[in-house]
């Protein structure tokens, strides 16, 4: 069973308060994900302040043709500094996801640490190597493109 990380690394032409304001938003994460993986939130009356112990449960496609859901918590959040999420239920063994926002010479440096497990084992080991981080490389790559057309453009 494998355990595995990835960071990704984006300067932001705007200012840090801003950009907070976004990310920590739940319903934006809709605007920044592939429209290929029908991302949608399932949670009713979910606040707009990020605050520990949020639950927001979501419904993806991770593949075409299979739906699961994902229900994350938010567990720890520092604002214009970061939060995390953390998997609860979902297509992970674990995952646990660090959002950090600090000034830069641009605007606002903006970190992603994804820590996380497939399932099944060698078989999740495997898949990961043909497919799942292929597919959060390209996830993350189309965040970079679409906060950049939000607030660049």
């Amino acid at each position: 069973m494998g355990f595995y990380q990835l960071e990704f690394k984006q300067d932001i032409q705007a200012p840090l308060d801003v950009i907070w304001d976004f990310i920590s938003d739940p319903k934006n994460l809709q605007k920044i994900t592939p429209e290929y993986m029908n991302f949608r939130i399932e949670s009713k009356n979910l606040s707009s302040e990020m605050h520990p112990g949020m639950i927001i449960k979501y419904k993806v496609n991770p593949l075409p043709f299979i739906s699961t859901n994902w229900l994350t918590e938010i567990t720890h959040v520092v604002p214009n500094k970061f939060f995390v999420d953390e998997q609860r239920m979902g297509p992970y063994k674990l995952w646990h996801h660090q959002h950090h926002i600090e000034p830069s010479e641009k605007g606002t440096l903006m970190t992603d640490i994804v820590s996380y497990i497939p399932p099944f084992g060698i078989l999740g080991d495997l898949a990961n190597a043909i497919f799942i981080q292929k597919q959060l490389l390209s996830i993350f790559e189309y965040r970079k493109k679409a906060m950049i057309s939000i607030f660049e453009s």
